[in-house]
């Protein structure tokens, strides 16, 4: 086995699943965790015995993932619920967000780190709006993997014209999405059709069932390893033996490869130095690249602090006061023309106002719409902002880091607003 085959057998794979209401996206999650045996024993025990109760022959999948629906019904604010299991070539985060029209900021937050969104259709219905939504807010994140499983086979006899037919629907419209990689899969979560195990009920697919699918996609290539960004979070001073001399800026690779003797320029001063050392708790390394966390020292004594950023001397961000974005609206509050909002940018906090709306997106039809400016909750729509400090920033598309913000309300201290810079 080669390195870089290890390095992959190890990557953590974040994916978000999207569905309607009652695509199966429950049973689809609890048929993953189950037959790839992920769920623990009592976990186990407790559902088989909850599926007796309600009167099921087998296993109900769905309430492996439905403790958290009681708390939903509750009153209990859980937007989105991040479950976590391995298998031996894969570690793996689903975040599950609720599938309903209004859920459309749980899908943004539950998406914006992903790797891959599984999108669920039903075969009895074939693309419907939500499907057209998920999509949409998919590419609009720039997730680079989109598998797209057409469920409930089984209730379709297993047709091979069906699946056909809902590739057709789905490419029609996504053919005006931004998407670098679509992949379908016809699958039965409910009798585990091509989710773990290949399915001998549809031989005419010769693909493979979805979780060899996810733990063989390669992700390394998504990340950028061109621009080196490096937020500072903080300034290590340790005052202690050994160390009394010791300047770190402590901080996450955003992108790109840093090693000691690379020529740096810290933004937005614009002071030049050479990188040192690179430190982690582990000791020294010779390169860090995203998503490490790591300590660098530089040659010089300048003056850096939280919020700035080190880049690469002959690769720098742009430093914009003023920038579009596409912007998701959170709050249940209406956005206030020109009020002034906290945006946290990369480890730079400044106060900024939305300058103005240019046009808000109709996620159903994608049209632009510029006669109504108001931006309520879900509303997906495309504005200027000002800032009262230039930020480093880098188009949302290059970096996903560098190039998404987030809006809070100075007086309730809520996130208001996620936004992708342009």
């Amino acid at each position: 086995m080669n390195a870089s085959t290890q390095i992959d057998n190890n990557q953590l794979l974040r994916f978000t699943t999207a569905g309607s209401v009652d695509d199966g996206k429950s049973t689809l999650i609890g048929r993953l965790l189950y037959d790839s045996k992920a769920i623990f024993e009592d976990q186990l025990e407790a559902v088989e015995t909850t599926s007796k109760r309600k009167g099921h022959e087998g296993v109900d999948l769905a309430l492996f993932t439905d403790g958290l629906r009681d708390e939903r019904e509750q009153g209990i604010t859980i937007d989105v619920a991040y479950r976590y299991f391995t298998t031996p070539k894969r570690k793996f985060i689903i975040a599950d967000t609720p599938g309903h029209i209004q859920y459309t900021r749980n899908m943004v937050t539950g998406a914006s780190t992903a790797n891959a969104a599984i999108i669920l259709v039903d075969a009895r219905n074939g693309v419907i709006e939500q499907t057209k939504r998920h999509a949409f807010i998919a590419s609009l994140l720039q997730i680079p993997h989109i598998i797209v499983c057409i469920n409930k086979m089984d209730l379709v006899d297993y047709s091979e014209d069906v699946y056909e037919n809902i590739i057709v629907q789905f490419e029609e419209f996504s053919s005006k999405l931004y998407v670098k990689d679509i992949q379908f899969l016809p699958i039965s979560a409910l009798n585990g059709d091509n989710v773990v195990n290949r399915s001998e009920n549809m031989e005419w697919y010769q693909g493979a069932p979805l979780l060899h699918t996810l733990e063989h996609m390669h992700i390394s290539s998504d990340l950028n390893k061109i621009d080196g960004r490096f937020p500072v979070q903080t300034v290590l001073r340790p005052q202690r033996e050994g160390y009394i001399d010791y300047r770190g800026y402590a901080g996450r690779v955003a992108s790109g490869i840093f090693r000691p003797g690379d020529k740096i320029t810290v933004m937005p001063s614009g002071f030049t130095s050479v990188i040192k050392s690179i430190d982690t708790i582990d000791g020294t390394i010779e390169e860090a690249y995203a998503p490490m966390s790591v300590s660098i020292t530089l040659e010089d004594d300048i003056d850096v602090g939280r919020g700035d950023m080190i880049v690469r001397t002959n690769n720098k961000p742009e430093a914009l006061q003023e920038f579009d974005a596409m912007l998701c609206w959170l709050n249940n509050e209406p956005a206030r023309p020109r009020a002034k909002y906290t945006i946290m940018h990369t480890s730079n906090e400044q106060k900024a106002m939305i300058k103005e709306v240019t046009y808000k997106i109709d996620i159903n039809t994608y049209n632009r719409e510029t006669d109504d400016k108001e931006l309520q909750m879900n509303d997906i729509s495309r504005v200027k902002i000002r800032t009262t400090r230039p930020l480093m920033i880098d188009e949302y598309r290059d970096n996903r880091i560098t190039g998404s913000f987030i809006l809070i309300d100075d007086a309730t201290h809520e996130t208001v607003a996620a936004g992708m810079i342009l």
